[in-house]
């Protein structure tokens, strides 16, 4: 009994947010619903899989990203998504953010762009509240499927699907993804590493 209780509370405390919904709803509450968030946390992981998140994306880069947004809402989500990147700059803050060379190469934009979106990378990088780390194909990241997920602070997780997002509450869950979190790190490019090979990837786009 004691442990479909547990089970109970774990499915009580994970969400789905319907990718659908959200768009029927409008985008620019689920810009609110993080920065809410990111007002909120003040430790940050993102393990970014296939896609540079929008906190660190050029304006080309986000407008790209939100390319299927209903015409009506496409300008404002824009916006909004590119002012949530002031919490970069408050020191009291500290991200740490891990990108796979396929979310850093990934050709949304074209070459030119995606080499200044890699540049801005780098210039990020030397920021002092934030670490970026990336992984080079074929860095093994152990056994297991791998998502793009991000953990706030040790309280509330969110892992992203094509189709929507899931949110978790359950500490359980959220120390399985620091865990998991803490093993990419350990296989990550950090500092100096790190930006010569972003550098070598932004000058292929330039070619």
């Amino acid at each position: 009994m004691a442990a479909e209780v547990m089970a109970l509370a774990r499915i009580a405390q994970t969400e789905w947010q319907d990718g659908r919904t959200l768009r029927r709803k409008g985008l620019d509450k689920k810009q609110a619903q993080l920065a809410g968030l990111e007002a909120s946390s003040t430790v940050f992981r993102y393990f970014l899989l296939s896609m540079v998140t929008g906190l660190l994306a050029t304006p080309e880069y986000v407008r790209a990203s939100l390319s299927s947004a209903p015409p009506e809402q496409h300008a404002k989500a824009v916006a909004m998504k590119l002012d949530r990147q002031r919490v970069l700059f408050d020191r009291s803050k500290h991200f740490t953010f891990l990108l796979t060379e396929q979310a850093v190469r990934y050709p949304l934009i074209p070459p030119d762009e995606l080499a200044m979106q890699i540049d801005r990378l780098v210039s990020l990088s030397r920021r002092p509240n934030i670490r970026l780390g990336v992984i080079p194909m074929g860095t093994h990241l152990g056994p297991g499927a791998l998502n793009t997920f991000t953990v706030y602070d040790d309280a509330l997780a969110t892992a992203e699907l094509d189709l929507g997002a899931i949110v978790f509450r359950d500490s359980r869950d959220i120390q399985e993804l620091i865990r998991r979190f803490t093993g990419y790190e350990e296989r990550a490019l950090f500092g100096n590493s790190a930006r010569e090979q972003l550098t070598a990837w932004a000058e292929r786009c330039r070619r």
